[in-house]
This record gives structure tokens, sequence and C-alpha cells, in this order.
């Protein structure tokens, strides 16, 4: 028997059963140099290889939306003149160019901070892979063999690669590469399959067949284990599955203390498909739609329609609950192809977010007007990202404001009260709250950039990303302050960083007062129930002694034995 433990958990659960290991279709790049009278001829395999990935990319499209985006990237401009500049300026055949490029595109998206935009370079990987199989006149389907219930093992899975297999037949998923926010991790936390990623080593001694049982909760593996072994999981498993089931029946519950406090629960989403998602369970409301992502996944700056059916659509499928929508939040290490951004030595504070839509009001009236159009149709909110200032406030609110003149002129209709908050994610935004509070209706804490900014560690510096955690008790002081300032004003105040959906900082949270965790979908029933079965008092009680304390290993300590 061997054992593997990871850290890596992206969907919990517990599955046994037979390995299927992924085995793809070994590459082979011809290095050699074309003749110069073969240009053409190279370039003009590489177009004909695009559009055969481009059509069977359009065929996914019809069933999913990450599809579109692949589609995007495959006729991506800069993808082709990279490629094409190689074979013309190089030399190099078609394939090899290809390659280089795709390299170039990989290093860029994995040097990112932000985990979501290092994911996408299995995008970039994925599509190219396509093209290539195309160059090459490969027909590559690596789920051809399975044929039964299996637990699939990978150095990494892609949207193609998901799209191939019989997701009946999965079990769980276990990879080599990945993180939790890679496309094989949100479709294991969609579908409830358990699933681990980034386990060293692991292709190397599993085979096909091979016997497996995974505690994605614990992230232990055990490759061939001794019979009492699985007796063991089987019965975990059992037990595993019923407490899930349990949770759901409860779902439908009304989020309150046993002392009657009341609380909501509402989901992050980047899209409309999310949406749908979520809405199958038992939610309050969309806490942060990242409208980020409709600009990523465009060629070009939305237009005002192309937005307002997006916005409309998402706030009818919410039929009168709360759709708090962000306003775009770009820049960083989230960047647009057809939009030029400074080079900057410390992008994450420079141009980004709510800087740009001020500097570039066009792009911020165009966004605000689709906004504010979509309001009529359900309860919308519009929320500031990366605020410092109550200048910054009232400049986004007189924008605001003369996008309504110019609607009411042109006699399209909106909403007049469509509530306005900010996200509080910089120490400024902390040390302003009451100020802010005069001037809003709702904040939204992002603890992920707050906690970065906060203790002015870079998380994608492993020298220092020990460093990063929201427990340290400046972090929660922060978030606590924030709280109070704006209950003070009356001001509603909500949470859509990862930290909303920490068991252990669930109570405490509700101890400081905060009103709303916005969470994945799939999170909720969790959180429901560890806060329902909990009194108001006793969290606040909770929160007060944790506030009291000066260092992370007292906070970790008692929060761990308070469980």
């Amino acid at each position: 028997m061997k054992k593997f433990c990871v850290k890596k958990t992206a969907s919990a659960g517990y599955a046994i059963g037979a390995a299927y290991v992924v085995s793809r279709q070994e590459m082979i790049i011809d290095t050699k140099k074309i003749a110069q009278g073969e240009v053409e001829a190279q370039v003009k395999r590489y177009e004909k290889a695009v559009a055969c990935a481009k059509e069977q990319l359009s065929e996914l499209a019809k069933d999913s939306d990450i599809f579109e985006a692949h589609l995007s990237l495959a006729g991506d401009i800069a993808l082709y003149d990279g490629v094409v500049d190689k074979i013309k300026s190089n030399l190099d055949n078609a394939e090899q160019a290809l390659q280089m490029t795709c390299e170039e595109y990989v290093m860029v998206f994995e040097s990112m901070d932000d985990e979501y935009m290092r994911e996408r370079a299995a995008d970039m990987q994925d599509v190219s892979l396509r093209i290539m199989y195309a160059l090459k006149g490969i027909e590559d389907n690596p789920f051809a063999g399975m044929t039964k219930k299996s637990i699939v093992v990978a150095d990494n899975l892609t949207p193609s690669d998901t799209a191939k297999m019989n997701k009946e037949l999965v079990l769980g998923f276990l990879t080599e590469i990945g993180g939790v926010t890679s496309h094989v991790s949100i479709i294991a936390k969609n579908m409830g399959i358990p699933c681990l990623v980034g386990i060293e080593g692991l292709m190397s001694v599993v085979e096909t067949g091979d016997t497996i049982v995974m505690d994605a909760s614990a992230g232990d593996i055990f490759i061939n284990p001794e019979a009492e072994c699985i007796v063991k999981y089987e019965v975990l498993q059992k037990a595993f599955i019923e407490e899930q089931e349990r949770l759901e029946s409860l779902s439908t519950l009304p989020c309150v203390t046993t002392d009657g406090k009341k609380f909501e629960l509402c989901a992050n989403v980047g899209n409309i498909e999310e949406i749908q998602q979520a809405i199958t369970r038992q939610i309050d409301g969309v806490g942060l739609f990242r409208s980020e992502f409709l600009y990523m996944e465009s060629k070009h700056f939305p237009t005002e329609e192309e937005q307002f059916e997006v916005y409309k659509e998402a706030v009818t499928l919410l039929d009168g609950k709360e759709m708090t929508i962000r306003t775009l939040d770009i820049g960083g290490d989230k960047g647009l192809d057809y939009f030029e951004f400074p080079q900057e030595e410390n992008p994450f504070l420079g141009y980004r977010a709510i800087r740009i839509c001020l500097d570039k009001v066009e792009i911020f009236k165009t966004q605000l007007r689709a906004l504010l159009r979509a309001s009529v149709y359900g309860n919308l909110r519009i929320m500031f990202p990366m605020m410092i200032s109550v200048s910054e406030l009232r400049k986004a609110k007189d924008i605001l404001e003369e996008c309504k003149a110019e609607l009411q002129a042109e006699n399209l209709s909106y909403k007049d009260s469509v509530e306005i908050g900010i996200m509080i994610e910089t120490p400024a935004s902390v040390l302003l709250a009451e100020d802010f509070a005069k001037y809003v209706d709702f904040f939204s804490i992002g603890t992920n950039d707050l906690t970065q900014y906060m203790l002015a560690v870079d998380r994608g510096n492993l020298e220092v990303a020990s460093l990063y955690n929201s427990y340290e008790p400046a972090v929660l002081r922060a978030i606590n302050t924030a709280i109070q300032a704006g209950h003070k004003h009356d001001v509603k105040v909500g949470m859509c960083g990862e930290f909303a959906s920490d068991e252990d900082a669930a109570i405490m949270l509700l101890g400081m007062g905060l009103d709303e965790f916005s969470m994945s979908a799939a999170e909720v029933a969790r959180v429901k129930y560890k806060l329902r079965n909990v009194s108001y008092e006793n969290a606040k009680e909770c929160a007060n002694k944790v506030l009291a304390m000066e260092t992370l290993e007292e906070v970790m300590d008692y929060l761990g034995g308070n469980e």
C-alpha cells in the first residue's frame, strides 16, 4: 500500500474504486527549420488547423460557456501573430512555432498573483493542444477506454478532457497539477465529486486498475490498500453521504441562530451558468457577480446592449432576490487582450479597478447604463471595488447620476433607488469606513485583497506567502472595524472573500455582526448548518475573545479548540 497526503482539497468527500489513469498520445515536435520557400505553406497549415479547432470548439460551446472562452483564445490575434512571426522570422515549422508561442503565454499566466488567472494557463495549453492535434491530424480521446466507474487520475484535466469523459462513470478526480480554482476543481465541486489536486509524483506510482481509496476531506490517498482500510473508509463514505443528504434536507430552513439572530447566505458567481447552478441551492441571493469575466471572455469592450442582456438575465434568474454586481475590476493580474495596460513595477498598487473606470469614463458609463437599465428587472445592487477615498466614491456616484439623466432623456427605464455599495478591501477603506458609510447602502468585505494589503504580503511570492493569513489579528480587527462602522450608520455589511466560507471563521464573523456571507453555492448548506446551531450570544463571546488576542497562534489555538 502507498499513501499520499495533500493539502489542496478542491471538493470534499470520499471515493473508493479502480483508478483510470489518463494517458495521452506522445507528442513529438520536429525542431527542424523550414526553407524560406515553405513559409506560406506552413502559415496555411496553421490557419487550417486553427479553423478546425474553432469548428470543434463552436460545437462544444453550445453546451458549455467554458468553450466560448476557448473559442476566443483559438482565434486570438496575439496568438496568431506570435506563431506566424516565428514561422516567418525564425523559419520554425508550424508545430514548433505554436509550441513556443504557447509556452510564452503560459509563462505570463503562471507568473500572475491571482490563482484564477494562473489556472488560465491550463486553458491556453488546452487550446494549443487542440490546434496541435489538428496540425498533426491526430484524433485523441484519452477516455475512450473508461467503461466502468473509476477514479480519474491525471497529470492535469482540461475543459476539453472533461467534455470527452462520461461523467456518470467518475467517482473522483486526482491530478498532479492544478489549484482549487482550476477547471476540474470547479466541475468537481459543482457535481459533488471528491477532488484532490496538486499531488506531486502521483502519476509515477498509479496504474489503471489499481484500487484507490481517497479521503478528499483530509487529503489522504491510499493506493492498493489492505481490506481493513477499504472497510474503514466505506463506513466513513456512507456517513459522509448521509451527512450531505441531511444538510441538503435542512437547507430550506431559515438562516437564523438558536436565539433568533438572522443572517444571509449568498453565492459568488462569474457568469450566467454559475447563477443557474447557484439557484438550485437555497441561497438568499448573489453577493458578488464578478462582471470582469464578461470583459475577459470578450474580444472587445462589451457594448451597452451586450452587457444589458447579461445583467437582465442575471437579475431575472434571481426572481427578486438580491443580485450584487461589482463594476469592472481589471488590472493587477487581470488583463484584457484588447486593452493595453501601462508597464508597472507593482500592478496591484497601480492602474486597476475603479481607478481605470474613473479615468476611462466612457467605458465606465457604458457599464453603469447597462446596469441601471437591468435594475428594473429585479433587485440589482451596484458595487464599486478598490475604493480608497470619499472623493473617488463621490466621482463614481456623480457619473452614475449622469447616466441616470442620460437614460431619462432617452426615455429608457431604470430604477432610481438602486442600492450602491463598495468593497472594503484596502486599509484606507477600513480607516475611512465611517465616512464611506454616509454615502452608501452596503459594504462587502473582500478578504482576499484586504488580507494581502493589511499584511503587506504578496500572495504570489513564495518567500512570504506563508505570512498570508486572514486569521492574523490585524486583519480580524480591520474586519470588525468595518462592520461596526457600517452598523453605526445603518449600512448592511457582507463578506464576499474566501474567508466567508471558512467554518472556523463563520461563528466569529457572525459574532462581529456580519450580516451576509457570500461564497461558492456548494458551501452554503455546510455554513448554514454551522450558524444555525450556535447562539448569537455565544458567537459574540467568541468574537470578543478573538479580537482581544495578540498573535495568530493564540487565535488558531482558540478557534481550533472551540469547534
